[in-house]
């Protein structure tokens, strides 16, 4: 639970409760594509039990689970199948479809073939702190996300959410943090980072497994290349992958999180408590890392 962040800020005026939300999310559960139909999408029960709760509530800590189902149909496939279909007319009536009859003649065969198709299912888990005014969404996609919160902000009246505006930019924090070597307060510089030129080539270094604290990386960054990911650990508690647009991938709770937990053997009320817990802490001190959020 929990491999990626994309964070928002929620408007002080939004108070539901979780009745409210269950209602809504209940106008719009997921159901497997039609035969003809590309794409579906909606809310499951996080829990997974069929029938359960859209909305579940884990120590004052919302969880939904939002569910994408799309039809995997090559370009070839399609191709040739719009191939098949023009070379019958040309020989049934000696002319070549044109522009809008091949548009049309692709649509068909769209359709012919969609009920014969793949398809692929994921899920992205969407945690709400109420209290702390977070909206949480499991995705390292912008495009991914943007859909989750528009359908959340069309379906729960008065939700009005922003990306978290913070006065250091993330790129200006983590190059400043390797060639100062200075990481933040609770923070270590881990083994892996990305710097890319700002330049009309683009060019790309990348660090995988290799230590940061050397004059090479700084080199990199006097010569204006800039971090676009940098891997860091959280307390000795969480690691992580930061990125350029305050993105947190590849999220790791370290051993440290579980001891003294016993025979504890998990489950979703576990999970759950243990990935808001410590990421309710993670991120007001990451935010603090990069300067405190602006004020409007």
């Amino acid at each position: 639970m929990f491999k990626n962040m994309i964070v928002y800020r929620i408007a002080p005026q939004w108070q539901v409760e979780l009745t409210q939300v269950e209602e809504a999310l209940a106008k719009m559960p997921f159901l497997e594509c039609g035969a003809t139909q590309e794409k579906s999408l909606g809310w499951v029960p996080p829990r997974g039990d069929a029938h359960g709760p859209l909305a579940e509530s884990v120590g004052g800590q919302w969880i939904l689970r939002f569910m994408v189902e799309s039809k995997v149909l090559p370009g070839s496939v399609l191709a040739r199948r719009v191939k098949e279909k023009a070379e019958r007319i040309e020989q049934e009536t000696g002319r070549k479809p044109g522009r809008k009859e091949s548009k049309e003649l692709k649509d068909e065969a769209k359709l012919d073939l969609l009920p014969m198709a793949f398809t692929k299912q994921a899920s992205i888990w969407v945690w709400i702190d109420p209290t702390a005014r977070l909206l949480v969404l499991d995705t390292g996609s912008q495009g991914r996300a943007d859909e989750v919160v528009t359908l959340l902000v069309e379906a729960l009246p008065g939700l009005s959410v922003s990306l978290l505006d913070i006065k250091t930019s993330p790129q200006a924090a983590m190059a400043h943090w390797l060639k100062e070597q200075e990481p933040p307060v609770g923070f270590t510089v881990d083994r892996e980072c990305e710097l890319k030129s700002a330049n009309e080539e683009k060019a790309v270094v990348k660090y995988g497994r290799h230590p940061l604290d050397i004059a090479e990386v700084q080199g990199h960054i006097d010569a204006g290349k800039l971090p676009t990911k940098l891997a860091l650990t959280w307390d000795d508690r969480v690691s992580f992958l930061l990125t350029e647009r305050l993105q947190v991938r590849k999220l790791q709770f370290l051993d440290t999180v579980f001891e003294g937990r016993g025979g504890d053997e998990g489950g979703f009320d576990t999970d759950v408590a243990i990935a808001t817990g410590e990421l309710s802490k993670l991120i007001p001190d990451l935010i603090e890392a990069l300067g405190g959020e602006s004020t409007p």
